[in-house]
């Protein structure tokens, strides 16, 4: 039946795609996490102004970013000096 062979090779067609697709995704996974992961060198101390509580830290380059819960944006240098601050403001 010549119906049945196209459905066979249509089926082993499906299945080796998608065994490449996830060949793929592993792969790409891997060569993602594997690289080099370093997220900077944190200094000694960084001192929050009075009363300020770190919500989030990241690092951009060589500088430190810390928003703090009174929606303070600190930027701060890899050697931990205060290089500015901006206050975030919500849109209406």
């Amino acid at each position: 039946m010549p119906e049945l062979r196209f459905l066979k090779w249509l089926v082993t067609g499906l299945a080796a795609t998608m065994m490449l697709g996830v060949l793929a995704i592993v792969a790409i996974l891997v060569i993602r996490f594997s690289g080099k992961t370093d997220a900077g060198a944190l200094p000694s101390s960084i001192i929050l102004p009075s009363g300020a509580q770190a919500l989030a830290v990241t690092f951009a380059g060589d500088r430190i970013i810390v928003l703090t819960q009174d929606d303070q944006v600190l930027v701060y240098h890899a050697d931990g000096r205060l290089v500015g601050t901006t206050a975030l403001q919500a849109t209406p």
